[in-house]
């Protein structure tokens, strides 16, 4: 069928929307230590700009606190001032030989905005499926127009494409209510 390459690109297109919400949902700072909250922001080292897991190891040695040991003990300065200038609220604290940060608690405000953030970001994703679905769209009515398909076909590939979609946002709401869940869990 015509439109079959046109429903495999849109699918991963929907993927690729859904990974990209997932990793979000990881960046956001819910009270837990996690490696990727820090892992991207950009240290000035050797004369120029690097995401900090490329210049030191990052661990956690417990939940609430992020141990940043870097390869090069002559950056550790580097690394605090990136830290403190990513607007993360963070507040390093470098003892010479590693950077520790404490994951301080959520107060319930906080978390009510970090819900809300849950919420536009999964907002986001939908929009990117949409527009996603109105690409193949435009191409079974091109295909349509050019005779290359008929007009059952072109409902069909409608339904099949509108059934991916259902499918997809169900997964971006089930995802957007775990990720609120994690949030409000004290």
């Amino acid at each position: 069928m015509p439109t079959k390459p046109y429903l495999e690109t849109a699918k991963q297109e929907f993927e690729k929307t859904k990974e990209r919400l997932i990793h979000e949902y990881t960046k956001l700072q819910i009270g837990r230590a996690s490696a990727t909250l820090i892992e991207e922001i950009k240290v000035t080292a050797y004369g120029t700009d690097q995401p900090l897991k490329s210049l030191a190891t990052i661990s956690i040695p417990d939940s609430r606190t992020l141990q940043i040991q870097p390869w090069d003990k002559g950056i550790l300065n580097q690394i605090e001032v990136a830290i403190q200038q990513a607007g993360l609220n963070l507040t390093p604290v470098n003892d010479g030989v590693v950077v520790r940060i404490t994951i301080p608690p959520l107060t319930e405000e906080r978390r009510a905005e970090l819900s809300k953030v849950v919420y536009k970001l999964a907002e986001d994703a939908r929009i990117g499926i949409r527009n996603a679905r109105q690409v193949a769209h435009e191409a079974f009515k091109k295909l349509e127009a050019d005779k290359e398909i008929s007009e059952d076909d072109f409902h069909l590939s409608n339904k099949h494409l509108q059934e991916v979609v259902d499918k997809v946002n169900e997964e971006i709401e089930e995802l957007a209510k775990k990720k609120e869940k994690d949030i409000m869990t004290v």
